[in-house]
């Protein structure tokens, strides 16, 4: 019987376990010894091929609704540095933010002057401060402090 598999599975081009064959009809089975002879009972139907197994798209699909609505996000999933995966936007809105905030404290309390005000509003814009930090050390340096 196993040349009658070999030779089954080389004409349906799959592997021999995947070839089912007749049980009731053995006897005709055992006397195919010819690729011809097999192609025949496999026309006839004594000699099958089991279907392949396929894989389903369940646990992706379930994966992406999970995802959608922001799971699966924990420290195994993620790929790169934190850095890598924030939006640059949104990193960009929060620096500017505190950095426009503390220029609006510094002019309400008399810290610095309108125009002083301004130019360091302008700059900021520009992107030319790091921090809150170097806005204060650049107000120092430059001297744009109000003495009161």
């Amino acid at each position: 019987m196993k040349l009658q598999k070999k030779l089954a599975a080389r004409i349906l081009k799959s592997s021999p376990r995947r070839i089912r064959l007749d049980s009731n009809e053995l006897e005709k089975i055992k006397e195919a010894i010819t690729k011809a002879d097999v192609k025949g009972l496999i026309n006839s139907g004594l000699i099958k091929e089991k279907q392949v197994k396929g894989k389903g798209n369940f646990h992706s699909r379930k994966k992406k609704v999970q995802k959608r609505k922001g799971r699966q996000q924990g420290h195994g999933s993620r790929k790169g540095k934190a850095t890598a995966r924030s939006n640059p936007k949104e990193k960009w809105m929060n620096k500017i933010r505190a950095q426009r905030g503390l220029l609006k404290v510094l002019k309400s309390k008399g810290y610095i002057s309108n125009k002083d005000f301004r130019n360091l509003y302008l700059k900021a814009k520009g992107g030319f401060f790091r921090s809150k930090r170097h806005i204060k050390l650049f107000i120092e340096e430059q001297g744009l402090v109000i003495k009161k």
